[in-house]
C-alpha cells in the first residue's frame, strides 16, 4: 500500500475513533445522568454497558499506537471489553 493511502487512512481511524469516543461518552453520560436521577438499576447498568463498549472500541488503537502493544492483543482486549459491554447492557434490559 502507497504511504499516502495508509496516512491517510490513518487519519481517517483516528478521527472516526474519537468521533466515537466522543459519541459513546455522551450516550454513556446521559444514561448515568439519568440513573442518578431515577436511581433504577436498568439505567445504571445500561450506562456501565455503554462505558465498556465505548472504551473497548477506543482501547486498541491507543495500545497500539501509544503503548506499543501488538495489535491483534490490543484488538482481542478491544473485543473483550466490547463483549462485555453488550452482555451488560443486554442484562440491563431485563432487569426489573
Amino acid at each position: 500500500m502507497e504511504p499516502y493511502v495508509e496516512g491517510t487512512t490513518s487519519i481517517a481511524l483516528a478521527v472516526v475513533k474519537t468521533l466515537v469516543l466522543l459519541v459513546g461518552g455522551t450516550i454513556t453520560y446521559f444514561a448515568y445522568k439519568a440513573y442518578r436521577r431515577t436511581e433504577q438499576r436498568a439505567l445504571g447498568m445500561l450506562a456501565a454497558g455503554f462505558g465498556l463498549v465505548t472504551l473497548g472500541f477506543v482501547l486498541a488503537g491507543v495500545l497500539y499506537e501509544l503503548l506499543e502493544i501488538p495489535l491483534l492483543q490490543g484488538i482481542l482486549l478491544e473485543s473483550l471489553l466490547m463483549l462485555a459491554g453488550f452482555l451488560v447492557i443486554a442484562r440491563s434490559l431485563y432487569v426489573t
